[in-house]
């Protein structure tokens, strides 16, 4: 399933609404993309498919202070990715 790891973003349902406002079901997937991110404490990196703004607050803020904004916990975020 397309989610985002950190944010939990998924699938959103809208209407496509025609000229003769007519009106058909459509999905709006989110903008996922695999990213390596490396951890110093680890002294490696990890992969997360996370979306593109998560991407963004991540390269400004860190991974660290990210998780603490979103309510994640870092450290069982590390020990599930890495199995350490």
């Amino acid at each position: 399933m397309r989610v985002c790891e950190l944010t939990g973003k998924r699938r959103n349902v809208a209407n496509n609404v025609s000229h003769a406002h007519n009106k058909t079901k459509k999905i709006q997937n989110p903008n996922l993309q695999w990213k390596r991110i490396y951890i110093p404490e680890a002294g490696s990196s990890i992969r997360m498919r996370l979306s593109t703004r998560a991407i963004r607050s991540i390269n400004r803020i860190g991974l660290e202070a990210y998780c603490a904004k979103l309510g994640v916990d870092y450290k069982a975020l590390l020990v599930r990715k890495l199995g350490a």
